[in-house]
C-alpha cells in the first residue's frame, strides 16, 4: 500500500521548476555579458556567479563547468530559445529548405544568417577566440563549423535537386561556397570590422549566392 501523497511536494514542483528555469536564464544571461565584455579566458564561475547573483555552487550544479556554461549560451542563441529541437528541424530552416524558388530560397537562406549572427555574433567570436587555447572549447568550434556545414550543404542538395546549380558546379564545391557566404567570420569581418549594415550583409549574401550558385546568374 502505498503512502499518502504529499499535496504540499505535488504544489511546489512546477514552481521549483519554473524558479530552476528562470535562475538557469540568469546565468546565461550574465554570462552572454561577461563573455561579450572580457572573453572567455577572462571570465571565472566565480565571476558568472556574482554577475547572476547566485551561489557559485548554482552555477556548477546547472552547467558543470564554465565551457558547459558556453555550450549552453551558444545553444540558446542560435535556437532563440530554450528548446532542444535541432536547427535542421526548426520552422524557419524548413520554410527554406522547402521553398521550391531557387532564388527565393537564398534569400531566405540569406535571412536566416543575417537573423542568427545578430543573435551569435558576438559569443560566436568568444568562442573563436578562446579555441585556440581551450581543447573543450576547440571542440565545440569545431562542431559549431561542422554544425553550419552540414546545413549548408543541406540546402545546396535541395538546388541541385532542382537542377538550379550552374553548369559544372558540384554539390560539395557548392556547399564549399554557401558555408563560406554564411559562415560566422565573414559576418566579424563585414559588419563588426568594416563597419557594414545586417541590412547590407544580408542583400550581399543574397546577391554573391546567386551569382555563384545558381544556372544564368553568373556575371
Amino acid at each position: 500500500m502505498t503512502g499518502p501523497v504529499n499535496p504540499k511536494r505535488s504544489y511546489n514542483s512546477p514552481r521549483r521548476r519554473k524558479q530552476a528555469e528562470e535562475t538557469r536564464r540568469e546565468i546565461l544571461e550574465a554570462a552572454q555579458r561577461l563573455f561579450e565584455r572580457h572573453g572567455y579566458a577572462a571570465t571565472t564561475v566565480a565571476a558568472i556567479a556574482a554577475e547572476a547573483g547566485v551561489a557559485l555552487k548554482t552555477v556548477y550544479l546547472a552547467f558543470d563547468t564554465k565551457g558547459g556554461v558556453l555550450r549552453a549560451l551558444w545553444n540558446l542563441l542560435l535556437r532563440g530559445d530554450e528548446d532542444d529541437t535541432p536547427v535542421a528541424e526548426r520552422a524557419w530552416y524548413r520554410e527554406t529548405l522547402d521553398e521550391p524558388d531557387p532564388e527565393r530560397q537564398l534569400q531566405l537562406n540569406a535571412r536566416n544568417s543575417r537573423a542568427g549572427k545578430e543573435r551569435v555574433a558576438a559569443v560566436g567570436e568568444a568562442i573563436r577566440t578562446a579555441a585556440s587555447t581551450d581543447p573543450e572549447i576547440a571542440a565545440l568550434w569545431d562542431r559549431i563549423e561542422s554544425n553550419y556545414y552540414e546545413n549548408q550543404g543541406l540546402i545546396v542538395e535541395s538546388l541541385a535537386a532542382k537542377s538550379a546549380l550552374a553548369p559544372g558546379l558540384d554539390v560539395k564545391t557548392a556547399t564549399d561556397i554557401l558555408w563560406t557566404i554564411n559562415h560566422p567570420t565573414v559576418w566579424q569581418l563585414l559588419v563588426l570590422r568594416q563597419g557594414w549594415t545586417p541590412e547590407r550583409y544580408e542583400e550581399w549574401c543574397v546577391r554573391t549566392a546567386c551569382s555563384q550558385l545558381l544556372a544564368g546568374h553568373g556575371e
